[in-house]
């Protein structure tokens, strides 16, 4: 039995190009568990596997691999920083231990580090910081750290210092014990001497050691007051209370370096063994019931106990499909026979194996703490518990975006038909925020993702991948309806054709719900006017006319309706003359309710130099954007604003024509806001004319 003690569970995330897959390839070359790390600039970085992940030079899906440091199990995610693939970083921190948030030394803390670090917040992850690329032009670790404080609301702990900045960066002070590591100018990450602190840092280092001391002794009431009784405190004691710290989120340990150069990394590595938790010290996973309401109950990481392990991620490969699981108790052995909560149906585990980024070793059990891959099983989907049958147990699930924008594809024949059909259900089960549905009318095949690059991948995917040839559409935003208008209503259901008929009349009210608060039902009917063995028929005639607005059949958003009065005949009314009737209500009464077009409004982030500034905030005002934000950097200036999505498709085209290439962006989903009338008029017209056209 593996000791748990000396078990890391940790993923490394960024914002893009902060250098979150060069660290990962370091951390695989110091454990030795590769002999040549891969560039991910030369398209040869091991954790980018996918053709599309080498020629983009981004990370697109998290890849996972187990390597050891001084003794310890580390099982590392590297996961993508892109905002179209926020997904798998929130899947990624939903199964992990510890993190190591990865910021670019000139760029600072940038939109995704934002949103990355606002998942861990909310996955209670304890992290370290690594500001990285400390030899680059504008690289300023003070800065970064000040930014992360000021943006992050986050209190970093100065663990090392650098030596020198830009060209001159040649290693780091490490804070805790006042030990200089220099590295020779080779790239050889284990040619670096220990010595002294310089003499121009001996200063700095005093204070910031003084810092580090006063915040760890926090931690622990008699260190602090033999600390402030003057005691020297040993480096273990100091050490014990910066990981109880580092545990409680109070601080995050924060280091320094140059992946890419080779410098800094060992300190990162042994700040993972020392102060980010092992499996037993986080808090347990929640247990719910089948709606997803907590039990009270916990999933106790420990070997003893019934087996609980949840899928997070989904792959299919050449093997076949890779069902990775993050196991939280009990040992699972090959042969073993599982239960799927979700599903109520058993699988049998035939094989399993330990991932190392595309490649695998054989396993024949494994055990609480452990993330591994099992391979074809075949009905488990994402956010999926898997438990022992006799001790059926649903593990907290996973919620996942909906997505905004969507694209018609056709094959180009009909060999590609089924062929697409095929690959699209295998992508739809490894990504759930990848949609696809047919369009009733047209027959097209829809399909829906956060982001035109997160589309642009499945595309290509598709071709390349599974070798079907397309056609395909212009984007398409997910638009929605809602209502302004309370209105009081009745309708009844009376069908009459030979024996039994059907009858169901109500009186009901709709009205406009709160922003983001779906669908609601309430009944206040009393004297038993309709008996409420048909309130849940009633309730699920409303809830499935939902899916299609009276405006363009968009879905339908934030709609309360009140069952208040109604009558019944004995005979005649059935649980389906009700259900029938709320349909017949929905349409009735929808159109009177001043029904109101939505569009999606997008949280745009845009990284402009300083002489361009005036030129892309007109450009985002022409756009319909509201600006909010300008933040200076040392680079150039951050614009933040919030646009409609409809108005930022082929955006990144005319931000590079504006900025001579210099400009980037990124953007996810904020809201839903009523369309201008204009644009309303144009989307609704369009929607008309694409159902008639289905129609011919």
């Amino acid at each position: 039995m593996n000791d748990l003690s000396l078990y890391r569970n940790i993923g490394i995330f960024a914002h893009v190009d902060a250098g979150k897959t060069t660290t990962s390839e370091r951390i695989l070359k110091l454990t030795g568990k590769i002999h040549k790390a891969g560039e991910t600039h030369e398209g040869e970085s091991t954790m980018d596997f996918m053709d599309q992940e080498a020629e983009r030079g981004i990370t697109i899906q998290s890849a996972a691999t187990t390597c050891f440091w001084k003794g310890h199990r580390l099982n590392v995610i590297d996961t993508p920083g892109h905002v179209d693939f926020t997904v798998e970083v929130y899947r990624s921190l939903k199964v992990l231990d510890g993190g190591i948030g990865v910021f670019c030394g000139s760029s600072g803390v940038e939109p995704q580090s934002e949103t990355n670090w606002r998942y861990a917040n909310d996955s209670d992850v304890a992290r370290l910081i690594f500001v990285n690329k400390l030899d680059r032009v504008g690289a300023d670790f003070f800065r970064v750290v000040e930014q992360i404080k000021k943006v992050l609301a986050a209190n970093p702990l100065i663990m090392t210092l650098p030596i020198g900045r830009e060209d001159t960066f040649v290693g780091v002070v490490d804070v805790l014990t006042k030990q200089a590591y220099v590295w020779d100018a080779s790239g050889d990450p284990d040619k670096y001497e220990i010595t002294d602190v310089p003499a121009d840092m001996v200063d700095d280092v005093e204070l910031y050691h003084q810092q580090l001391v006063e915040t760890a002794v926090e931690q622990d009431d008699d260190l602090m007051m033999a600390y402030m009784e003057g005691e020297e405190i040993s480096v273990d004691d100091l050490k014990r209370c910066i990981r109880k710290g580092t545990v409680k989120l109070d601080f995050f340990p924060t280091f320094c370096g140059s992946a890419f150069k080779n410098k800094g990394m060992q300190l990162v590595l042994d700040g993972v063994v020392n102060y980010l938790p092992d499996p037993t010290e986080v808090e347990p996973q929640p247990l719910t019931d089948e709606e997803g309401n907590p039990t009270g109950e916990v999933a106790t990481v420990s070997t003893t106990e019934p087996f609980r392990a949840l899928a997070f991620k989904i792959m299919d490969d050449r093997f076949g499909a890779l069902t990775f699981v993050r196991i939280y108790s009990g040992v699972l052995e090959k042969g073993m026979t599982l239960l799927n909560s979700a599903t109520g149906k058993t699988e049998r585990i035939g094989r399993m194996v330990e991932m190392h980024a595309s490649d695998r070793n054989e396993l024949t059990r494994a055990q609480a703490g452990d993330i591994i891959a099992i391979i074809g099983m075949k009905n488990v989907k994402t956010g999926h518990t898997l438990c022992d049958p006799e001790h059926p147990c649903t593990l907290e699930p996973m919620v996942f975006p909906e997505p905004v924008i969507s694209i018609a594809v056709a094959p180009k024949d009909k060999a590609g038909a089924e062929k697409m059909g095929v690959a699209i259900g295998k992508m739809v089960a490894e990504d759930p925020t990848f949609q696809v549905e047919t369009d009733e009318d047209s027959g097209e095949t829809i399909l829906k993702g956060m982001g035109e690059l997160h589309l642009d991948i499945k595309v290509d995917i598709l071709r390349r991948t599974y070798g079907v040839e397309m056609v395909v559409g212009k984007p398409q935003v997910a638009y929605r309806e809602t209502i302004t208008k309370a209105i009081e209503d009745s309708y009844t259901h009376k069908k009459q054709s030979g024996g039994s008929g059907q009858f169901g009349k109500i009186d009901y009210r709709i009205r406009p719900g709160e922003p983001g608060t779906g669908f609601a039902f309430t009944s206040t009917v009393v004297g038993g006017n309709v008996p409420k063995e048909f309130f849940p028929a009633i309730e699920k005639g409303f809830k499935g006319m939902m899916n299609e607005g009276p405006l363009a059949g968009y879905p339908v958003l934030d709609v309360e309706i009140e069952l208040f009065d109604g009558s019944y005949h004995a005979v005649d009314s059935s649980a389906i003359a009700f259900e029938i009737a709320a349909k017949g209500a929905f349409r009735q009464s929808m159109p009177k309710a001043g029904p109101q077009l939505l569009e999606p409004v997008m949280k745009v982030d845009v990284f402009t130099p300083e002489d361009n500034v005036g030129d892309v905030i007109g450009d985002l005002n022409r756009r319909r954007g509201m600006i909010k934000d300008q933040e200076r950097g040392t680079t150039g200036i951050r614009v933040k604003a919030d646009v409609p999505l409809a108005e930022m498709f082929g955006y990144i085209g005319s931000l590079r024509t504006m900025t001579s290439g210099r400009g980037q962006f990124s953007m996810e989903f904020s809201h839903y806001m009523p369309c201008p009338n204009a644009v309303a008029e144009t989307v609704i017209a369009e929607a008309k004319a694409r159902k008639e056209a289905a129609k011919k």
